[in-house]
Order: structure tokens, then C-alpha cells, then sequence
């Protein structure tokens, strides 16, 4: 029996975070991000927003509920990656040292400065937001 797939294709990459409106502005200047309109949930008290980056489609959700707790902020891919889940986001650029640079002017810390990925040719970084989500920027050249 043969059953036929949909088209799939990636829609967007969700983020709690403790202040919308700031972290909204913050994505929105560093990412070139346009937002859609606020949205809240009815019956309960989370709110959030869809950003868009026009030129690629890539969107990501920041969505915020009063009183949601910490997880994990992980200071470094390696440690991202001893906890099962969500781990990072990642960017691809041209430059990735010119986009870690500029990361880090835009309020970013350092997580993994510039080097070569385990793929031929790539360079990678990785940085977290003001609010500890891990980023990685890649070229894939």
C-alpha cells in the first residue's frame, strides 16, 4: 500500500521569553525582523508574537506567560547538548565572523568564538541572546 506524503516544509522556531516587548524589539533590530500582529490565547494568559524575516521566510514565535520558570540556558553547544529538547537556533550567513562581530556589538555574549565546523569548508560560532538562547551562525559555502 503506498501512501502519499504531504510537501513538508520548516515554519518557524518558538521562544518563551520573560519580556515580549523587549525581546521583540531586540529581534526585530538584530535580525531585520518584521512583526505580525500580538496574539494572546484565549482562556489563558500567555501573549505572544510572529516575526518575520522577509527576505527568507524564516519566522520565529516569541510567546510569553507570567510566572513561566527558567530552563535551560547552557553555556555552550556541548552543554545544550546533554539535555534533551530544544538546544539552539542557527543563522545561516556569509561571514560568520562578521555576524559573531556583529552579535556581539548588538548585546550578545559569547559562546563559541569562530572556527571550523566539523563539515569541509564551514566556519561556525556560536552566541546567546541577551537572554541566554544559544545562536549558532554558519556559512555552508
Amino acid at each position: 500500500m503506498t501512501t502519499e506524503r504531504q510537501s513538508l516544509a520548516f515554519d518557524h522556531v518558538g521562544l518563551n521569553v520573560a519580556d515580549l516587548e523587549a525581546a521583540t524589539e531586540w529581534y526585530c533590530r538584530t535580525f531585520a525582523l518584521t512583526p505580525d500582529k500580538p496574539f494572546a490565547i484565549p482562556g489563558t494568559d500567555l501573549r505572544g508574537i510572529m516575526l518575520l524575516h522577509e527576505p527568507s521566510g524564516f519566522r520565529i514565535e516569541l510567546i510569553n506567560r507570567p510566572n513561566a520558570k527558567p530552563g535551560m540556558l547552557p553555556t555552550s553547544a556541548e552543554d545544550a547538548a546533554l539535555t534533551l529538547g530544544y538546544g539552539h537556533i542557527c543563522l545561516r550567513v556569509v561571514d560568520v565572523r562578521q555576524e559573531y562581530t556583529r552579535l556581539l556589538e548588538a548585546g550578545c555574549s559569547s559562546r563559541k568564538e569562530p572556527m571550523s565546523s566539523p563539515r569541509p569548508g564551514a566556519v561556525v560560532s556560536f552566541v546567546a541572546d541577551p537572554w541566554g538562547n544559544l545562536i549558532e551562525v554558519i556559512n555552508r559555502d
